[in-house]
């Protein structure tokens, strides 16, 4: 099993090890393995409006009303939100909120409960 991550630039998920080295059989492109660990770290820092960090299964709180599509009313502000997981995209907070459903969110929108 593969357990390497995928290439940075074109997202395929055949890389291998070279002497040290991974190597994307698609396009080419080599990189250091200690280089995919750091960055992968770095991007995943979500943080909400006031700046505090988001981790997987935090609590948050939404702090403004929201429209959501095809709903018949908004989100409102305050509702609460528990059990929250971290997606890669510009929506990324995935969420299940009681009386809507499932939920992507935008972190500039909530706040750290």
């Amino acid at each position: 099993m593969n357990n390497l991550p995928p290439c940075p630039s074109c997202n395929s998920d055949l890389t291998y090890e070279d002497s040290g080295l991974l190597v994307c059989p698609s396009c080419g492109h080599e990189w250091s393995a200690e280089e995919s660990s750091e960055t992968a770290e770095e991007a995943r820092v979500v943080r909400d409006a006031f700046g505090n960090e988001l981790h997987d299964g935090d609590s948050i709180t939404i702090i403004k009303d929201l429209k959501v599509k095809g709903a018949s009313s908004a989100l409102k502000m305050g509702t609460r939100v528990k059990n929250i997981r971290l997606v890669e995209g510009d929506h990324n907070i995935d969420c299940k909120i009681d009386g809507f459903g499932p939920m992507q969110l935008k972190s500039e929108f909530v706040k750290k409960a």
